[in-house]
Parts: C-alpha cells; structure tokens; sequence
C-alpha cells in the first residue's frame, strides 16, 4: 500500500506537499471521479469487508469502487499519510420513502481540521448528492457547488446537510415519473455528530447491509461515477446521465433502459469496472433516489 499507487489510480498529479483546502479539494475531486460508488460486490457472490489492505486492493489495485465505509475510509488513510488532520464521523442517513433518519448509523465521513477549520469530506455518498468539494464545517451557511446548494444546519449538538437542487429535464417522458427522481427541491441527505469514531464503530452496519433483505443494498444494485459536468449511475437496469446547469438553473437527466447483455459492457465503458464474478442486477422499487 502507497500513495504514489492511489495517486495512479485516481489520477492526480499535483503537488502533495502543502496540507491545504486548495489540495485537498484536488484529491478529493481525483478520488470521486476516479472512484465509482458501487455495491456491486454484494450482487456478484463477493463478501465487502472493511479491512483496509482489502479495501486498497480492491478500490486501488483491483480498479473497482465502493460504498461510504470503503471509499472514505480509503480517502482517510491517504489524507492521514499526507499529513492532515483527519477523523472519522458517522452519520444517519435521510430515507425520502419514510421521511425519517435511519435508526442505524451507516454512513462514515471523514472530518479533516485545516488552519483551525473544520471540514466534512465525503466521497461516499454518489448520485446527485455527492458532494464535490469539502464542505466547511458551519451552521445556516449556503455553500453553493456544482451539484447544487449543500447546507449544514446544527441542532443541539446535531448537525444536519441539505441540499437543494435545480429543476430537471428529462428527454425521455417515459422517466418523467420514475421512482428513481427525486421530487423535491430541497432534500435532507443526512445528520451526525462530532463524536469521533473508528472502522470498528461500522462491522455490524457492514454486514447487515450486505445481508438484510430490509435493506437498500439488497434491494438495489449501485454503480455511480461523478464526471466532469455532472454524474452518470447505474442502478439494476437503468443508466441515468445527468448534466449539471446544462441551461440556466436546469439539469439534463437523461434514462434508458439496458438489456441484459449490455450491463457489463457498460460498467466496463462508463465506470471502468470489469467484474471477476456474474453480476446479478436488482432493481426494487423505492427508497433511492438521485
């Protein structure tokens, strides 16, 4: 395991000597444009754990991605090597279908203090909801990306993101009502606190979500990429390519539905992933939305 290996994989070829906000944001836009959010292990007969030398072979050597606990862990290790200040956080994640926070905690982001500062970095979450630059960590504060508005609000020690989103266009009426889209312009994404917490904190949520027919992951199989201009995903079927602000305050969404057959040409060709096993897509209906 080495840095100069990430950085091959993930492309970046800046400078790694200063620990500021202006490099941190340059790796980290390397590692999600590089690195799919993907659960695909969990539908081709392979077991996801969250030992590190693991998680580097696979994401670094095997050229695969990840899901939060994988990806970010992975981006804490590089932060850490380079000489950042870094922690892990865990997060509750918003389910649209219920209007209600997990219960579970299954999201980890990585905090990362710069000059005094403190920033979320999380290059785990994929879709639309990605962010695409560290966001500094304050309340009430609008801090505008590509993607869209991203927002924390803190509560009594709790802290919450938001994200509000432009209007959509969708070419393909036959999408106009998926489940898939996501309705509302505003969206919770997620809440946590600042309580540190370690790799160890997320086996349980690991397993469950790889194995729990309750779950999103079982339900569903996942691959995204963030791209230039906006984001492409994969989700049982169904390719989705959205362009960010391809008009005045409007995203492109853009669907169609893939054959059997073409499933992994097209993970190999707009994901770079090649699977060693059989994918097996799923698609249930609900609780995901980009």
């Amino acid at each position: 395991m080495n840095l100069e290996e990430y950085f091959a994989r993930t492309g970046y070829k800046g400078s790694t000597e200063k620990q500021d906000l202006e490099t941190l944001t340059d790796i980290f836009q390397h590692h999600i444009r590089a690195v799919p959010f993907e659960n695909l292990s969990i539908h081709c007969g392979e077991k996801i754990t969250l030992e590190l030398e693991h998680v580097y072979n696979k994401i670094v050597r095997r050229k695969r991605g990840g899901w939060c606990m994988e990806n970010n862990q992975l981006l804490g290790w590089v932060l850490k090597g380079l000489g950042y200040d870094t922690s892990f956080l865990g997060a509750y994640v918003f389910n649209p279908h219920q209007n209600a926070y997990a219960t579970l905690m299954t999201h980890l982001v990585v905090k990362v203090i710069i000059d005094g500062k403190a920033y979320i970095v999380d290059g785990g979450f994929g879709v639309s909801y990605q962010m695409w630059q560290p966001m500094e960590l304050v309340s009430g504060k609008d801090q505008p990306q590509a993607p869209g508005v991203f927002r924390f609000t803190e509560k009594n020690g709790v802290w919450y993101l938001e994200k509000m989103r432009r209007k959509q266009y969708i070419p393909n009426q036959s999408f106009s009502n998926s489940d898939l889209l996501e309705k509302k312009e505003c969206r919770k994404v997620y809440m946590f606190s600042l309580e540190p917490r370690t790799v160890e904190d997320f086996r349980f949520q690991c397993t469950y979500l790889q194995t729990s027919p309750d779950s999103l992951f079982t339900k569903k199989s996942i691959c995204t990429l963030q791209t230039a201009d906006g984001f492409r995903a994969l989700i049982g079927w169904t390719l989705t390519e959205t362009t960010y602000n391809y008009k005045e305050n409007m995203d492109l969404v853009e669907f169609v539905t893939l054959e059997d057959e073409e499933v992994e040409k097209t993970l190999k060709e707009k994901f770079n992933i090649t699977l060693e096993r059989k994918l097996v897509p799923i698609n249930v209906k609900g609780s995901y939305t980009i």
